[in-house]
């Protein structure tokens, strides 16, 4: 009895959810969600090829140096790079005395403690600080940027889908709203305020465009002019190295093992065909077939008085 009633209430309950399902298909297909701006006026991030791309990609210690200086000059006034510390610059081809100094003239000093009085106090960086915030805390960061907190930029690249692409493409994604869109989505017009980027999720965000022209950043002797275009994709490329800055090392290991796992695959193979090749042809009688199981069998016959 208490089996069948088990039964009645789970036919029951797949049955509300299938009934769920064909009205919930039914309700779709009648009367479909509306369109959205954001679903036709949304643009996937543009291609941008680095130096780091691929399996065997290496970082541009160059193009990264402009990066830096692009994140310096221009991103640093909003925007944090708290998991990343000075010396890790060294890595970018500066030398320790070129990162002191970049240190010591950091335009946000360190938040430290007066030692004669406990009072709170800024020091100038050391070496071994990490990238100091420009703001004091979330509230000023927020009165300053139009409500908008500005985003901590060590990890963007890997928290971002398509990475380096979507900083590269967001930095000079910058337009006037589309006449169209605003006809046709009249409530989705651009706040003021805010500004209108088809590469943002939602089209508009806080950020005024940080790069506004040619020359903003002046690169030294031997660099590639500082277009926009240019600039945004050596901000991008630095990004791409805030947020794994291990990525050679990372390539350099995964390539030897895979020579390793083929090298041993060869001789795991070429061991086995020479210990069991013979072995393989080799028909061993098991079981009823073994000539002492055979003969054990024939006197277990003759004692019972059985013939054949």
């Amino acid at each position: 009895m208490l089996r069948s009633i088990k039964y009645l209430v789970g036919a029951a309950f797949a049955g509300v959810l299938l009934i769920s399902f064909f009205v919930g298909v039914s309700n779709y297909l009648s009367s479909p969600p509306a369109p959205t701006a954001e679903e036709e006026f949304h643009k996937h991030p543009k291609h941008l090829a680095l130096a780091s791309d691929g399996p065997l990609g290496r970082f541009d210690r160059q193009q990264l140096q402009r990066g830096f200086q692009v994140y310096k000059e221009v991103c640093s006034a909003c925007h944090s790079l708290s998991l990343v510390a000075f010396h890790d610059l060294e890595a970018l081809g500066y030398s320790e005395a070129e990162v002191k100094a970049i240190a010591n003239q950091w335009q946000t000093e360190v938040p430290s403690v007066n030692p004669e009085t406990g009072e709170p106090a800024t020091r100038k960086a050391l070496s071994s600080d990490r990238f100091p915030a420009p703001y004091a805390n979330e509230v000023a960061a927020r009165a300053a940027n139009n409500n908008a907190l500005p985003p901590d930029l060590s990890l963007m690249t890997k928290a971002r889908h398509d990475g380096g692409a979507y900083v590269y493409s967001l930095l000079t994604g910058f337009q006037p709203q589309p006449a169209e869109l605003v006809k046709k989505f009249p409530s989705a017009k651009t706040p003021n305020g805010l500004h209108y980027n088809p590469y943002f999720a939602n089209l508009n965000l806080a950020m005024p465009p940080p790069l506004t022209s040619e020359g903003q950043v002046t690169y030294a002797p031997g660099n590639p002019k500082p277009t926009v275009d240019q600039m945004a994709k050596d901000v991008s490329a630095f990004l791409v190295w805030t947020a794994e800055p291990k990525l050679e090392q990372r390539h350099a290991t995964g390539i030897a093992v895979s020579i390793f796992l083929l090298f041993a695959t060869i001789l795991g193979y070429l061991a086995y065909q020479n210990i069991w090749r013979t072995e393989k042809s080799v028909v061993r009688e098991t079981g009823v077939l073994d000539p002492k199981n055979q003969a054990k069998t024939a006197r277990a016959r003759g004692k019972a008085g059985i013939q054949g």
